[in-house]
């Protein structure tokens, strides 16, 4: 076992400063992400053009990434001041828009940060292949902008939902046997489930037709099946792959350098500076690089390296 303790790395009065929850920078994140979603919709409206379907493309998978980001702040109670906030607003805003569960998910993920590179870690399996070689990691990424790994999620999220498989969001997912369950069952929990992401995405694609662009919900649907699954990918690789199998939380998750494409897309709302989250999971999003700062400052951590840096070590298998 690890004999790391947090004071090892801050001061008590900096643990309680990097604790220190704000409303006001939850709205803003929240907002803030859906005002760009709202920009694109509007780029691709007023110039119609393959371009900008592409650019829209980038720019909603990204945001979709923002979304589970800020379902996962909620989760740990670090978006907002209270529970009522992160619960709700972290569920209709942010979780359920990208068919996602804030209770569920805060279930499954507190096994990840108990147990963390460990056998009992359930996100073992996002890293667990790697190092791998360079064409292995081309056809994983091709099944990202096929639709193949998004087919893959939403058919075992619609499972989920009815109470056929066991919830993850990750993998490792079992079945659940029937044990003389009816149909009726399975029915009336998937409509409890699947409610709300049909209540939010009928919303937006409703709005979306009130203006006159009730097409341009195809363009949501495209990035929820192609680059999201992409940069899902990226960021979990930069997070845990090729890192130390152990529960020393310096080392067993890394921190990598975002420049303003990466935010973008794969590292929204300071979800690069994953060590940190580590360290302190309690901390919000937007004290997460005045800790990395400290934590350089006093050589606790090595430079991050960029996100092109850890594809490459993670394709370092020979061939």
């Amino acid at each position: 076992m690890s004999s790391f303790r947090l004071t090892d790395a801050f001061t008590p009065e900096e643990i309680r400063a990097f604790n220190t929850k704000s409303d006001l920078a939850g709205w803003w994140a929240v907002g803030g992400t859906w005002a760009l979603i709202a920009a694109t919709f509007a780029a691709m409206a007023i110039w119609p053009n393959p371009g900008t379907i592409v650019l829209g493309l980038i720019i909603l998978g990204g945001r979709q990434l923002a979304l589970s980001i800020l379902m996962h702040e909620a989760a740990h109670y670090s978006l907002f001041r209270t529970r009522t906030l992160n619960d709700s607003i972290g569920q209709w805003l942010c979780a359920r828009p990208v068919w996602g569960d804030v209770a569920r998910y805060r279930k499954h993920h507190i096994q990840h940060h108990s147990h963390t590179s460990s056998d009992l870690d359930p996100d073992l399996c996002l890293v667990a292949p790697f190092p791998t070689t360079r064409a292995s990691l081309r056809r994983k990424f091709l099944r990202d902008l096929s639709g193949y790994t998004a087919a893959k999620r939403v058919l075992g999220l619609f499972l989920m939902d009815i109470g056929a498989l066991t919830y993850t969001v990750s993998g490792g997912a079992r079945l659940i046997p029937r044990n003389g369950r009816p149909w009726t069952a399975y029915a009336s929990e998937g409509i409890r489930n699947m409610a709300p992401l049909l209540i939010t995405n009928g919303i937006l694609a409703g709005v979306l037709a009130a203006t006159g662009n009730g097409l341009l919900y195809l363009v949501w649907l495209g990035a929820y099946f192609t680059t999201y699954s992409l940069f899902i990918r990226i960021r979990a690789l930069a997070e845990h792959a090729c890192t130390e199998m152990s529960d020393h939380p310096l080392r067993n998750t890394r921190t990598t350098k975002a420049g303003p494409i990466a935010r973008l897309t794969v590292a929204p709302l300071h979800v690069n500076y994953h060590l940190e989250h580590h360290l302190m999971p309690s901390a919000p999003w937007f004290h997460l690089p005045r800790m990395h700062k400290v934590l350089r400052g006093r050589q606790a951590t090595p430079p991050a390296p960029t996100y092109g840096a850890v594809l490459r070590l993670v394709t370092a298998k020979a061939a």
